[in-house]
């Protein structure tokens, strides 16, 4: 299986696999819908109603062993918790926000101490088209779907704890 070693390779295998229904997210419950599909450069995502957009990032990252990723994004939310973070306190001020439709969703996907590490931002609209976004701490796809975009980075990438201001910081 050397041939199938290299990312390109081990995207390649992938689709093979997802064409002939043996992807992984189908295969742990064969009556779950797949929610990712391979591509040439990462993997497109399609969430429904009421997937929780933070866990399914996670979960594709530890069964695809994804080294480290940008990602993007948009769709509806059924709700979309966002915080800022108080340096001072070092802890974020959640708000939530519900039946919002995200504009605009992007971030990182890397490691930290053996598991998957997001750092996502977002921007969401209402019905009064009021704009909200920041650090995304938590959401969950409304009625409709979510459409997210991966890029995968050869590198495996870690976050760490930056000790002058005690906040996760991407390494290169």
């Amino acid at each position: 299986m050397k041939e199938f070693s290299t990312l390109p390779g081990k995207m390649l295998l992938c689709l093979a696999l997802a064409s002939i229904g043996g992807h992984a997210s189908a295969s742990e419950n064969p009556a779950a819908p797949v929610r990712y599909v391979a591509t040439p450069t990462g993997y497109l995502m399609v969430l429904r109603q009421g997937d929780n957009v933070l866990e399914h990032l996670n979960k594709l990252a530890e069964r695809e062993q994804i080294p480290s990723a940008s990602f993007s994004g948009m769709g509806f939310a059924g709700t979309a918790t966002f915080g800022f973070y108080d340096f001072g306190r070092k802890e974020f001020d959640p708000r939530s926000f519900e039946a919002v439709e995200v504009a605009s969703l992007t971030g990182t996907l890397a490691w930290q101490q053996g598991k998957p590490s997001i750092h996502a931002h977002g921007l969401v609209t209402d019905a009064n088209f009021q704009t909200f976004g920041g650090h995304l701490l938590g959401l969950v796809v409304g009625t409709g779907s979510m459409e997210i975009t991966l890029i995968v980075h050869d590198k495996k990438l870690e976050r760490a704890i930056d000790p002058t201001i005690e906040a996760n910081i991407l390494g290169l």
